[in-house]
């Protein structure tokens, strides 16, 4: 009795899982540079875990939100084109979503 392997199904999974995660990283990264680019950076505090190796103050948290609404006004870009940025960032999310729940659903419904 001998193992036999489909090689070709290995491959199959393999590109698909590869270009999956491509996509997936590819449009939220894309998202998040569109949505700089629209000067709404995001500036997230930092959990506070008891052991942290860094945790940001509140005079910390306070600079990194003024150093991002001072890049923000320094935008080159006019009006129309932060406009066109967010729309595009939003739709870079909207395709790395998609990309998610299309291979839920390969995993849930196409076994």
């Amino acid at each position: 009795m001998g193992i036999s392997i489909d090689w070709l199904a290995f491959v199959q999974v393999f590109v698909a899982a590869l270009l999956g995660a491509v996509l997936v990283v590819g449009s939220y990264a894309l998202g998040l540079r569109l949505l700089v680019r629209a000067g709404r950076a995001p500036v997230v505090g930092p959990a506070e875990f008891t052991d942290a190796i860094t945790v940001m103050t509140d005079k910390q948290r306070a600079r990194a939100a003024k150093a991002a609404l001072k890049a923000a006004k320094r935008s080159p870009l006019s009006a129309g084109q932060r406009r066109a940025a967010l729309v595009g960032a939003y739709a870079a999310f909207g395709v790395c979503a998609l990309a998610v729940l299309a291979g839920l659903l390969l995993i849930i419904v196409g076994h």
